[in-house]
């Protein structure tokens, strides 16, 4: 990651040449959510990232717990905590109902993907720790799409706790890509007594790192990353600490979308730029 952009995979670069050579139109991106789960560490803090699977979209890439909208995410009898839809969808350039959906799918994916649950019995309160067998049924269940998430709070009398997720970004992946998200980004603090569990089957390995040594080990070629991950991973290392980001957060556009586009020249090196 330099100045003047970013080096792109191969596999990326075959991608974009067959796209161009193809004169393909681009896929319409699929709107999804994702969570820089964050945790203290000494007096610096750590994020959780996730490796995908080889045989997935970005597989083999590090990135942040998270997925697509799903159509449960638009319900609307949910117990709330925090900012109103209306004023999520200020912060999100979205109609309220969509700006619900998002911040719940944030809460859903997290959940499903890093077993930590963004909700509490009331609107001041966190439930503590759902690493137990109950909690994995309903997580299982959650993921297999048997119950939806709304159902899965009402039913255990919880409200979920918006105002735990902080909007950090917005980027939309390059248009050569035969899959496409418009995905929001979002920053949580891992809740007191829960722990985040590998039990997504999406993901091959995960960890809680440093951010300056995800950045640093993936500059070495120890990590695979994406653009979004990168920058943003950038981004919260420089809010310092905890507090930082939480007050970097709180002026952040994270209406505006961010799309990597993947420079092509006849000599040199492809690498991605961004709009």
């Amino acid at each position: 990651m330099t100045i003047d952009g970013f080096a792109a995979p191969p596999a990326l670069v075959e991608h974009a040449r067959r796209f161009r050579a193809e004169g393909a139109a681009p896929a319409p991106p699929r709107v999804a959510a994702t969570v820089l789960l964050l945790r203290p560490a000494g007096a610096d803090f750590e994020v959780y990232v996730i490796r995908r699977v080889a045989a997935m979209t970005f597989g083999g890439m590090y990135a942040f717990p998270g997925g697509g909208v799903d159509r449960s995410d638009s319900q609307t009898h949910l117990d709330w905590a925090g900012p109103a839809p209306a004023e999520w969808g200020g912060r999100l350039g979205l109609a309220p109902d969509a700006a619900q959906a998002v911040v719940c799918a944030a809460a859903r994916e997290v959940f499903e993907e890093a077993g930590v649950l963004l909700a509490g019995p009331d609107r001041s309160t966190v439930v503590g720790d759902v690493s137990g067998d109950e909690w994995e049924v309903a997580r299982q269940d959650l993921e297999g799409r048997r119950v939806g998430f709304a159902d899965l709070l009402a039913g255990r009398r919880l409200t979920l706790r918006s105002d735990l997720l902080l909007p950090w970004s917005r980027w939309i992946t390059p248009e050569f890509e035969p899959r496409r998200f418009d995905t929001y980004f979002f920053v949580a603090l891992l809740p007191e007594g829960q722990r985040t569990r590998d039990v997504s089957g999406e993901a091959d390995h995960t960890m809680w790192i440093r951010p300056a040594d995800a950045l640093a080990r993936a500059e070495a070629g120890e990590l695979t990353m994406l653009p979004p991950t990168l920058v943003t991973l950038a981004q919260v290392a420089a809010a310092g600490d905890l507090a930082g980001v939480a007050r970097a957060a709180a002026t952040r556009d994270a209406a505006t979308p961010v799309t990597p586009r993947l420079d092509l020249p006849e000599d040199g090196e492809p690498r991605f730029v961004l709009d």
